[in-house]
């Protein structure tokens, strides 16, 4: 045990007394705090919608994002457009009449006018632009706009109340929705950013760790080590040190980030709630899941790294063990949009993927409670389990140089030794 705490403290010195890793903790926590805060010192009412308090202290409503109107320019040939119509469904729009479609077209390609619409009929129409961005909804609006026309000039001809039948077809329905558990849909962005998250932990300390055993493998610096303390030892105290490690620098940014949101959620109008506005057992389920399945992956990183002898066969020795990451990562993704499906719940207690599937579970579907002890303690063993197999593969592969040794190869000798 005090072998174990000396390799500990060791590799815990070298994570905190590291520039790099201290400042991008830092960096990115005081980032995120900055972004949070910015509602207070500018004014983002066009983005947020929320009132904004002056220097007097008077609240002032948001002008909602309007700033210099778009031109754009129409020529009706069938003579159905109403100006005043348009004018209503594309706000910030100024609409002026063009002399005929030649003159339209030749403003659009000159840039003079942002748009143009050339009607040929009651219900056919062109449209010009210069440049069509991805986000171009014009020819939807205009779509219905025609649409309205269209309807308003059929009923003036049969004699017909538009306004009647409309109020008929858009009766105005009130519902009042009653979520007994879980609402799915409002959970789901910020379970697929935990994801996410718990997946960077797993592969970027999983790396670090794999490069740490393998450098003192390439600089001999294992063959010192080896005799003053127990692999296991050595193996368990990098793993748990990196562990507090990531735990530290991710508890740090996300708390940072998490605690301006709740601070600034007024400011905000709680746009951002889909992404940061976590529930106490969600975050309290991804902290044990997620650490569980960073310790079980992360011993495993470290006994590939044992085997092999050069930093550059890393890549080869934990291949597999990415695949298997990756796997992971996207079934869980996919499989979020069905939390109570077969699948996801098979998962939840598979300690390959319970990391990220079961806080899942816990946030968007329907969960017992023995269900999440009962992975809670598979993950555990598991991770013991791991440990033990990592030390041994540690073992094996610390005073063996040349090719990297295949994993096969590595069980093949650790059940002849045993």
């Amino acid at each position: 045990m005090k072998r174990f705490a000396i390799v500990l403290k060791y590799e815990l010195k070298e994570y905190f007394t590291n520039k790099v890793f201290m400042g991008l903790t830092v960096v990115l926590a005081v980032l995120g705090v900055a972004a949070l805060f910015l509602p207070r010192f500018v004014d983002m009412s066009g983005f947020t919608g929320v009132q904004v308090t002056d220097g007097s202290g008077e609240e002032t409503e948001g002008d909602g994002g309007e700033g210099e109107e778009s031109l754009y320019l129409y020529v009706d040939q069938a003579g159905v457009l109403q100006e005043e119509a348009l004018g209503g469904m594309f706000p910030g729009v100024l609409w002026q009449e063009a002399e005929d479609a030649d003159a339209l077209r030749a403003a659009v390609e000159a840039q003079e006018a942002e748009a143009g619409f050339v009607v040929t009929g009651a219900t056919q129409y062109e449209y010009y632009v210069y440049n069509k961005a991805m986000t171009d909804r014009n020819t939807d609006v205009f779509d219905q706009a025609m649409k309205l026309f269209y309807r308003m000039s059929y009923s003036q001809e049969k004699g017909w109340d538009l306004g009647e039948i409309t109020a008929m077809y858009d009766v105005p329905i009130t519902v009042t929705e009653q979520i007994l558990n879980k609402d799915s849909g409002s959970n789901y962005w910020y379970c697929y950013v935990l994801v996410i998250i718990v997946f960077m932990l797993i592969v970027y300390y999983g790396q670090m760790i794999a490069v740490s055993v393998t450098n003192e493998k390439s600089n001999r610096a294992i063959e010192v080590l080896v005799t003053s303390t127990s692999p296991n030892s050595l193996l368990f105290g990098k793993v748990i040190a990196g562990a507090i490690g990531g735990v530290f620098q991710m508890g740090v940014i996300l708390g940072a980030v998490l605690l301006s949101y709740q601070i600034n959620r007024e400011q905000w109008g709680g746009m951002l709630d889909m992404f940061l506005h976590i529930p106490g057992d969600v975050l309290l389920a991804f902290a044990f899941f997620g650490l569980g399945g960073y310790l079980f992956y992360a011993f495993l990183y470290g006994a590939m790294g044992a085997l092999v002898s050069k930093t550059e066969d890393i890549s080869k020795s934990v291949s597999g063990l990415m695949v298997v990451v990756m796997g992971v990562y996207f079934f869980s993704l996919f499989q979020l949009m069905n939390v109570d499906g077969t699948v996801i719940k098979v998962l939840s207690f598979l300690p390959i993927s319970s990391y990220s599937t079961m806080f899942a579970r816990v946030a968007m579907g329907s969960v017992a409670a023995w269900e999440i002890v009962v992975s809670f303690l598979i993950l555990v063993l598991s991770i013991i389990g791991t440990g033990v197999l990592g030390a041994k593969l540690y073992r094996m592969g610390t005073l063996r140089y040349g090719n990297p040794i295949k994993i096969g190869t590595a069980l093949k000798d650790m059940r002849k030794s045993d």
